[in-house]
Formats: C-alpha cells, sequence, structure tokens
C-alpha cells in the first residue's frame, strides 16, 4: 500500500487555481488583457511536477474548456501537454456533472433526468409487487431522489424555469406510482443549500466560508456583490439570501464573534469534497467574467 502526497502541488500565481480531488486536477486561469503567461506557465509547472513525482499525466484524457464572455473572442492558441495538444471542448462532465463553455445547465439536466426517468421503471415494478409505500418512499429517497439532488445546490439557482419543469415532472411521476406527496425540486434545493451553507460558515478551513460574513447585528449575513445575473444564480449568492430569508442563521453572539473572527481564512487546497470542488470552479469563472481557461487532467 503506497501513500502519495500531493500537497507541495500547488499554484503560485494569484490568477491560477488548482483544484484537486481524487485523481482529477482542475487547473483553472483567469486571463486578463490577452495575457496567458501564467496558465501556461502553471501548466507546464504541473506537467514537470508530475513528472518528478513519478506520475504520468494522460493527454488523451485531458480537455480544455474556454469560458469568454466578450463580445469580440479570440481563439486561444493550444496547449501541448505532453507532446500531445490537448482538445479544446465545449462542455466537458466534471465529478459527475456536466459543465458549458456558457454556464448553462441544459445537458447537465438533460443528464440527470435521462437517468431519473430510467429508475422510474423500477419504482413501478415495486409497485406491481405490492411494495408498501414507506419502502417505496425509501427506494425514491435513495435511488431517485439521490439523483436528482446531484450537484442542486451548484445548479438550480441558474437553471431555466423550463428545465426546472422537466425533472418536477419526474417527481410527480413519482408520486402518481408511489400514491403520495413528495418534497418539491424547490425545497430539496432550498434544504441542502441551507445544510451546506452552514456547514461552510462553521468550517474555517473551507476555501468560501470569508463569503458568509454575518452583519453586525447577527441576524442576517451580508449579501455578496454581484455584477452579472450569473454570478447572482450561482451558490453562494442564493444561498446567503436563502439564510436571510429562513430567519436568524446565528443564535448566539459567541457564533457570531466566531466567525467575525474567521473570515479572512485562507483557502485550502486540495478540496475533500465533490460539492466543494464543483462548487468552487463555479464560483470562480462566475466572479471573474472576462476569459477564464480549464485545463483537466
Amino acid at each position: 500500500m503506497v501513500s502519495l502526497y500531493t500537497n507541495s502541488c500547488t499554484s503560485s500565481h494569484q490568477s491560477v487555481k488548482l483544484l484537486k480531488f481524487t485523481d482529477d486536477t482542475t487547473l483553472i486561469g483567469l486571463i486578463s488583457g490577452g495575457d496567458e503567461s501564467a496558465y501556461r506557465w502553471e501548466s507546464d509547472h504541473l506537467v514537470s511536477w508530475c513528472s518528478h513525482n513519478n506520475l504520468e499525466l494522460n493527454a488523451l484524457k485531458t480537455v480544455e474548456m474556454v469560458v469568454d464572455f466578450r463580445r469580440n473572442r479570440a481563439p486561444p492558441s493550444p496547449i501541448t501537454l505532453c507532446d500531445s495538444p490537448v482538445t479544446i471542448v465545449d462542455s466537458f462532465r466534471f465529478l459527475g456533472s456536466i459543465i458549458t463553455q456558457d454556464l448553462k445547465w441544459e445537458l447537465n439536466i438533460s443528464s440527470i433526468t435521462k437517468k431519473a426517468q430510467q429508475r422510474l421503471f423500477f419504482l413501478r415494478q415495486l409497485k406491481k409487487f405490492n411494495l408498501p409505500k414507506t419502502m417505496m418512499v425509501h427506494f425514491y429517497t435513495a435511488i431517485m431522489e439521490s439523483i436528482l439532488c446531484s450537484s442542486i445546490t451548484v445548479w438550480y439557482a441558474a437553471a431555466t424555469a423550463k428545465d426546472k419543469g422537466r425533472l418536477q415532472r419526474v417527481i410527480r411521476s413519482a408520486e402518481r406510482v408511489i400514491g403520495c406527496n413528495l418534497p418539491s425540486l424547490q425545497d430539496l434545493f432550498s434544504s441542502r443549500s441551507l445544510k451546506r451553507a452552514k456547514k461552510i460558515a462553521a468550517d474555517p478551513s473551507h476555501p468560501g466560508q470569508n463569503l458568509f460574513v454575518p452583519l453586525p447585528s447577527c441576524r442576517r449575513l451580508r449579501s455578496s456583490r454581484t455584477k452579472t445575473s450569473c454570478h447572482t444564480s450561482s451558490f453562494f449568492p442564493s444561498a446567503v439570501g436563502l439564510i436571510n430569508r429562513a430567519g436568524p442563521p446565528l443564535t448566539d453572539y459567541s457564533t457570531c464573534h466566531f466567525m467575525l473572527w474567521q473570515v479572512d481564512t485562507p483557502p485550502v487546497t486540495p478540496l475533500h469534497t465533490a460539492h466543494a470542488a464543483l462548487t468552487a470552479i463555479h464560483h470562480f469563472v462566475t466572479c471573474h467574467f472576462v476569459s477564464c481557461l480549464l485545463l483537466v487532467c
């Protein structure tokens, strides 16, 4: 049994983020003024670090995606990884979720809808065997709801009403099969967002902990400043709004005092959860809406 430590594999530029989750590595570079030097230096450094530590990057599985919201877009020059050009794609699957270059979630929701509809067949089979409603609800929660809620805190607020309706119809179909009411998609998003946000706010090692800052009254959180609708519909601004609408998030002054002292905690890598990795990518890209390059190894 061999243990491999990758803490030394970090980015040295503020405009470049290196995210690691198990065997997946994502390099995010913010391009300003057409200067890609920092991003390309970090990609070369990643290749050299892997070679020095007896690791081999699979260039065939490495893709690059460009997120560019400028009116006059200039195609970037391709990156060469291990003497092989990296393929530039319009979308890619990251930890089970599909991210597109326009940061829309239609493809991801289509994939979720297809998986959930396939599992409706098994739910109908259980109905034929006259299984009790409680057992069918347990099956739905474990097999179908877990799929519908896959990274829901990341994509739900930015999803269109049409895409949300497609997922809600799957839930209504499951309700007709089981014969009881089930939590709506909005309820699932609200409960999971509140749970996730409170965990992040109480964890000083989380990279997004400094985004949950309480006001001096300790009754509400400070709203995030956003300039685009894409950033407004991302996880952190929508989570702050949910907490403020749910009521006072802080029950005593000691909790408020603790949070106020922890707002300057530096980010920690590697990220330990898939949600943290996916949220970090989406938040970084939506906050910096000039031009961004993602290299996924």
